[in-house]
């Protein structure tokens, strides 16, 4: 009987087995695993924009799944929690009440931004209207019928100073623009590459969309983003977005990182179990 040929090496262990002094650079060259902390589980949840059903949705999944979290737990919103779905004004309502499932840590998103401008500046309703702001000024019971025209920014203005909660602007204003955590940092749209981590602008980690998408190197760590949505999460070897668009689609995504696993769950037909 012929006896069976055994398949050739891997080029890198017949290199070990002639040269083993080279064994500590094969070493450091295989792909580190990225990581957060040992005993610490985060959930991490991408754009809301107004769902308050699927945030409500979400956190259910999410009070289940504690039943086998580390002591340490905390969930991190990547922002956009106002615009274009109909219940801003519920969703702020939510988080700044402190009474989430797990400890909090929300960033600040590009329509958290606007909404605050349009605070100090009516003009900013020009363009704010245009990505989702009537809907949000609607949810806090201000008329928009001006608004819609074109017109009566002023007093729409005036009308959202006089009716938003306290709570809810200290809220808005104490949002973080980024946060690190082990081999991961988050931030609501992304970075400009090759730019240190600690040296992004605002104006990046709130708007930045091609020069990051389309980079395909090593940011330093795994960037964790929402800001432009996909119909799943993209999971990349630099970064990971879970803006799956949820104010149309009815998906809204948490990433849950311990250790070194990722797993997802999501309100409606996303697979809450792909790795």
């Amino acid at each position: 009987m012929t006896a069976l040929k055994q398949p050739a090496p891997p080029a890198d262990w017949t290199a070990l087995m002639q040269f083993p002094r080279l064994a500590p650079w094969f070493e450091k060259q295989k792909p580190a695993v990225p990581v957060i902390p040992r005993g610490v589980r985060l959930y991490v949840i991408g754009d809301i924009h107004g769902r308050l059903d699927l945030l409500n949705d979400l956190e259910r999944q999410i009070s289940s799944d504690l039943e086998t979290a580390p002591a340490e737990v905390q969930t991190i919103f990547l922002g956009d929690y106002v615009d274009r779905g109909g219940e801003s004004a519920g969703v702020i309502e939510r988080l700044s009440a402190g009474d989430f499932c797990t400890a909090i840590c929300p960033l600040r998103g590009n329509h958290e931004e606007v909404f605050l401008q349009f605070l100090s500046n009516a003009s900013v309703l020009a363009s704010w209207r245009k990505i989702g702001g009537l809907e949000t000024l609607h949810s806090y019971g201000v008329d928009v019928g001006e608004a819609m025209r074109g017109i009566g920014y002023d007093r729409a203005q005036a009308a959202l100073i006089e009716k938003l909660p306290q709570r809810h602007r200290e809220f808005l204003e104490k949002t973080r623009l980024s946060f690190t955590l082990g081999d991961y940092f988050f931030s609501h749209a992304g970075i400009r590459p090759d730019v240190d981590l600690e040296r992004q602008s605002a104006e990046d980690l709130l708007w930045i969309r091609n020069a990051f998408l389309q980079f395909q190197g090593d940011f330093g760590k795994i960037v964790v983003h929402g800001h432009t949505p996909t119909p799943t999460p993209e999971v990349r070897p630099n970064r990971i977005n879970i803006d799956t668009g949820a104010y149309a689609s009815s998906v809204l995504t948490a990433l849950i990182l311990e250790g070194e696993t990722r797993r997802f769950l999501a309100t409606g037909p996303a697979d809450a179990s792909r790795e």
